[in-house]
């Protein structure tokens, strides 16, 4: 609510001088109390009393009071409030985490149980459950830091690298938060938005809270620290902590719901800053009281004399608000296809938005996040913008279709030269298509091979080696899941991590 506050404007902020008219219109029709004709003075005053009506001392409520607070919340919806800006459709609409986890021997004591660390690694699982849809990174840290996995939206990549997490693959003893930090930090550069970096653990060494508090360019992430410790128990250095937020473990869902609640702060203080995206005119939801108001005109000894300023103001508020409505369904009545898509995309329901969607670009977005990549490609590819083919190559790009995705960078840049984004993202993908390519060359053992009506070939314009063919499976098997894919691995996952992070802090001695 405090950030909503920060950013409240109008986006039409003239229309707020009808305001001060419509309250002088008020103050002029609306009946005085004993304004009525004066009697005689010959009446008894008892008499007098008799003849008078409606002068018993209360406070009436009058038809011109309601056409009065009806015009103004109105005249409000139509200037346009706004407190937050309209998320980019091309990347995520939640902000990234990264969490560090603290992997060391302190993190085994048992006095949570069954230890500090299991006890971390569930809350560490419950977020990531509570975050479905956002994008999620996993640090280790001991003695040095390693990252465990890169920013991921799939749960069941980061729950076997969790469970494999233990001091015992920790290359280093020790505590080294900064160096995490650090690690965090490089992550974080790498999202197309800001995020917020999630530490978690029993202790912080006094020598850390420098690098936590240096000033840095570009500022420092928002920093949220769960401690994996006892009811009542404390870190006094994370006190001296600037803007850090201090999350206490507990048994139910209470600090998963604060952490979360920082996190959206965080990316809505981002999205406020980015001059890039527009603002969200949140004027609609006036119209909802300002028509239960208009309902009292119905009641019996009010008048409808002022429902044309009323039907007026809402003909104002629909000529400023996007979009039309059919009446070819009862959903209809109340939102348009583009809106109705949008409500179902930020339900995360893709194949709903995509089938609503009426717009071209924000349909090939849908299909792109419900993974249907050619679809999407194919859509976009009718839309004549520099967004449209960039998102139409990052769908080529997500099918391992490089040449095309290549093709399509060099048509956004073409629209608009100065697409930073699209320069580095063609950049990456020619890397991609000449490492492909070049592990093609290198694996090539000249045997000549026939292709079957269920092999699935490579493009290879280039005749760089021999044709990559791959063996599709049978009885419409499909393809392994990550945790399906995590538990084909002949080896511990321990052990994995364990030499990942012996050849890492090897590399950077």
């Amino acid at each position: 609510m405090t950030e909503a506050l920060q950013y409240f404007h109008f986006l039409r902020p003239f229309w707020l001088l009808a305001i001060p008219l419509t309250l002088l219109m008020w103050w002029l029709i609306r009946p005085r109390r004993g304004a009525g004709p004066a009697l005689p003075d010959t009446i008894a005053p008892h008499l007098a009393a008799a003849l008078q009506v409606g002068e018993d001392g209360r406070v009436r409520i009058l038809p011109i009071d309601g056409v009065a607070v009806a015009l103004t919340l109105l005249t409000l919806a139509v200037a346009g409030p706004t407190w937050s800006r309209a998320p980019n459709p091309l990347i995520a609409d939640t902000a990234p985490l990264v969490v560090a986890l603290k992997v060391s021997d302190s993190m085994l004591n048992a006095d949570l149980a069954p230890s500090r660390l299991d006890r971390a690694r569930f809350k560490v699982l419950d977020l990531i459950a509570a975050r479905a849809g956002a994008r999620t990174a996993l640090i280790a840290y001991a003695g040095s830091a390693h990252n465990v996995s890169p920013l991921t939206e799939d749960p069941n990549i980061l729950r076997p690298l969790l469970e494999g997490l233990n001091p015992q693959v920790m290359p280093k003893d020790g505590a080294d938060a900064g160096a995490a930090l650090t690690l965090a930090r490089g992550v974080l550069e790498t999202a197309e938005t800001a995020g917020a970096i999630l530490f978690v653990l029993d202790d912080l060494d006094p020598a850390d809270i420098a690098a936590f508090n240096a000033e840095t360019d570009p500022p420092r992430p928002p920093l949220v620290f769960l401690l994996a410790l006892p009811e009542g128990g404390e870190v006094a250095q994370l006190e001296r902590i600037d803007n850090a937020t201090v999350v206490p473990l507990t048994a139910d869902d209470t600090d998963v719901t604060r952490i979360e609640r920082r996190v959206r702060a965080a990316y809505a203080a981002a999205l406020a800053g980015d001059e890039r995206l527009q603002w969200q005119d949140r004027g609609g939801w006036l119209a909802w009281p300002a028509a239960l108001l208009m309902l009292l005109w119905f009641r019996r000894g009010w008048t409808m004399r002022w429902a044309f300023v009323a039907m007026l103001g809402l003909t104002l508020l629909g000529l400023t608000l996007p979009g039309t409505a059919r009446a070819d369904g009862w959903r209809e009545w109340f939102a348009t296809p583009d809106q109705q898509g949008q409500i179902a995309l930020n339900n995360k329901n893709y194949t709903a938005a995509a089938d609503l969607f009426e717009d071209p670009y924000l349909r090939g977005y849908s299909m792109m996040k419900a993974g249907k990549y050619a679809d999407a490609a194919e859509v976009l590819a009718r839309v004549d913008t520099p967004e449209a083919a960039f998102a139409q190559a990052y769908a080529h790009v997500r099918n391992r279709e490089y040449r095309p995705a290549i093709k399509a960078y060099e048509v956004a840049l073409e629209r608009q030269p100065d697409f930073p984004a699209a320069e580095e993202n063609l950049e990456i993908t020619r890397a991609i298509l000449t490492y492909v390519e070049d592990a093609r060359e290198a694996g090539d053992t000249g045997e000549e091979t026939g292709i079957g009506a269920d092999d699935v070939v490579f493009d290879n314009e280039d005749a760089r080696g021999a044709d990559t063919q791959i063996q599709a499976p049978q009885e419409d098997a499909g393809p392994l899941t990550a945790e399906q894919w995590m538990s084909s691995i002949d080896t511990d996952m321990g052990d994995f991590l364990r030499s990942r992070f012996l050849l890492e802090n090897g590399g950077r001695k």
